[in-house]
This record gives C-alpha cells, structure tokens and sequence, in this order.
C-alpha cells in the first residue's frame, strides 16, 4: 500500500541574519513557517528578559552568547541545571541546547496537531486486467459501479480506468490498467478479495446471475459468524464479496489480504501508514484469524482485512501487481 503524506519543504536562505534564527530553524530543523513564528516570538520575549536584566535597550542573540550573566535566566531554565561556564553537563553550548530542546517542544505539539486533523483514508486499489472493456462492462452492469474516468498513455503502452461508487475524491475507487497486448496475469493466492456492502445479499445474487454474472458462492452467513455473504467472480478471476449490512457512504468497502504473519503485518500497517487495528477475531473451528485496519469505522470507511490461516507463512504474489493507495 502507498501513502503520500504531504510535508512542507524549505530550501537555504543565502541571506544570513544575526537577530533572527529563522535560518537555523527552517534549514536544521524543517520547521513550518508557523513554528518558525511561534519559536520566535517565544525568542524575542527572552531577548526582553535579557534586556531587562541587562539595561541595555536592544539586544541581539550575539549579545546572549556573549554575555557573562548566566544564561539558565533565560530560555525557561532552571540554574541548577547548567554549569557555570554557559555549558551543558553534556558540553553543549546552553543556546544550542535550549535552541534543541525549545524546537523539539514546537515539533512535538505541531505533529500532535497534525494527527488530530489528520484526514488520511484509502484512495485506490489498482491491479491489472487483459481486457479493459470487458471488465469495465461487467463493473458497470453487474456490480453497479460507474466509470469514472479513462486514460491512455500511448507513449507508455497502457491504458487506466476508474470505476466506483462515487467521486475520488470522496469514495475508495478500483483503478484498472491494461497493458497493451497483455491479455491475462497471474492472481497469486496472496489476493483474496473485494467487499462490496449491499442491503440484501440474496436479491444482487439475483441480479447479478440475470446479466450472466459468475457466483461463486450462494448467499449465507460467513463461517464462524452471522453476517449474510456471497462471492461474485469477475472475468480475470477477481473475487467481490458482497456483505449484507446497512446503507454505509463507502459501498466499496474492504479489501482482503492474506498474511503469514499477522501480528507482524499489523505492526508494519499502523508504524508505515499510522492504521488502526479496529478489530482482531479468531475462528479456531476453521483455523483462520483476521484483522481489520483502516482509518475509521468499518461502517464509514473502506479498511483492508487482513486474513491468517493456521500454518501458513508464504503465499504467491502473483503478476498482476495488486496495489492500495
């Protein structure tokens, strides 16, 4: 799964300014223009501090450093925790250190910030088809979806398509890519499927089968569980699940994968994209435990279900490149 997180990015100011550490800020620590200016207005009130015990009317940074008064004064330190000498125990100059340990408070605060308005969810899923007309006729007719939008990229050899259930901006899409002249891929057994929420299971089936759709599993409650399920097959052999629940806003709702190691793919999914475990479950009676991530409620957002069956640590990924963004 890809995720962009976006970040602002600064490049070196050439011009150096002695009564401002917006350079040193902004090249050493990357920070934003608005911790740039919350760091410096905590500055400027130390620098009045400094002014104030030194009876001087203006001061600069230079003038700090230079200055015999103690500096553990300023900067919100407490005197018995510098030395006499305007080092750290550790050696570092008490500016650079203060300059260290005021920045990483302004970092913590603004990422806590960050996560709190934090609106990530799962964009795509993308994998390759040998006939993009035909999957997109079956999407269209059988499933319900509509076609989004369509490119081609004649200089690359390859054509994209989207379909869902409503804007990409808003809704988890399916992205197709043909590839010119490739007319079949491997699935691998690392695939499982795609879950598409419906009102009523058994009356899609039927639906379904009248436009010559493919069911491979006949309406019925999951093993080990309750929820009404069946499985649709798609002409390159892509499974959907339709899952009986309530109207939700993400109809396309889940994609499964199966893992050898769960706990392990847990942890990769929360540290490299920030997911949530929603829910853990095992099924000891068929030998399978699953969990489910995302970034919000199943029954608001689309999550990816991730599958371990009892024994087995490797599965074939298979060659047509199954990718979530």
């Amino acid at each position: 799964m890809e995720i962009d997180v976006g970040r602002s990015d600064f490049e070196k100011d050439e011009k150096e300014d002695d009564d401002s550490v917006s350079d040193l800020l902004r090249d050493r620590f990357r920070l934003s223009p608005i911790s740039i200016a919350e760091y410096e207005g905590l500055l400027a009130k130390d620098l009045e501090l400094f002014a104030h015990h030194t009876g001087r009317k203006s001061v600069t940074m230079g003038d700090v450093i230079a200055s015999a008064i103690p500096q553990s004064q300023f900067f919100g330190f407490k005197a018995s925790k510098m030395s006499r000498d305007g080092e750290t125990k550790s050696g570092m100059p008490i500016v650079g250190n203060v300059l260290q340990a005021r920045m990483a408070a302004t970092q913590e605060t603004a990422a806590l910030e960050w996560v709190e308005k934090d609106n990530r969810r799962m964009l795509h899923v993308i994998y390759r088809v040998g006939d993009l007309d035909r999957t997109i006729k079956f999407y269209t007719e059988r499933l319900g979806m509509k076609l989004l939008r369509k490119r081609d990229i004649p200089e690359e050899r390859y054509t994209n398509a989207f379909l869902g259930y409503g804007p990409e901006d808003s809704y988890f899409v399916i992205e197709l890519t043909y590839n010119y002249g490739v007319d079949k891929y491997d699935i691998g057994t690392a695939f499982g499927q795609f879950g598409i929420a419906v009102d009523d299971v058994a009356k899609t089936v039927e639906l379904i089968k009248a436009k010559g759709g493919k069911v491979t599993r006949e309406p019925g409650p999951v093993k080990g569980g309750s929820t009404v399920i069946a499985f649709v097959e798609d002409p390159d052999g892509y499974k959907f699940e339709l899952i009986e629940r309530a109207p939700t806003p993400e109809p396309l709702c889940q994609v499964m994968l199966r893992v050898g190691d769960l706990d392990r793919s847990i942890k990769f999914y929360e540290k490299a994209f920030g997911m949530e475990l929603l829910h853990k479950r095992d099924n000891p009676q068929y030998k399978y435990t699953i969990a489910m991530m995302g970034y919000g409620p199943e029954d608001k957002n689309a999550v990816l279900e991730l599958t371990y069956n009892y024994g087995v640590t490797d599965y074939d990924k298979g060659s047509d490149c199954h990718r979530n963004r």
